[in-house]
């Protein structure tokens, strides 16, 4: 009975795996406010996201977990 406690009071110490962010990679989000909250980040603009906003209990919002693509590297910008 105290190693089954053991293991389990261990098991629940170990730090929780990271999980992968359930963000699509666009700048912006419609925040959709109710009774459950959700992001629909799938909006390259403000102006895009305004009219699904429209109406609804929600907002556009500029995405914090976005990631711009990356630029060419330094290098291929002096080869030019």
């Amino acid at each position: 009975m105290r190693f089954g406690a053991i293991v389990l009071l261990a098991g629940l110490a170990l730090p929780a795996a990271a999980t992968a962010q359930p963000y699509d990679n666009y700048p912006v989000c419609l925040r959709v406010y109710g009774p459950v909250r959700y992001d629909e980040c799938r909006y390259v603009s403000i102006e895009q996201c305004r009219p699904s906003a429209s109406g609804i209990a929600g907002q556009c919002v500029v995405n914090p977990w976005y990631q711009p693509p990356a630029g060419p590297s330094a290098r291929r910008a002096q080869r030019r």
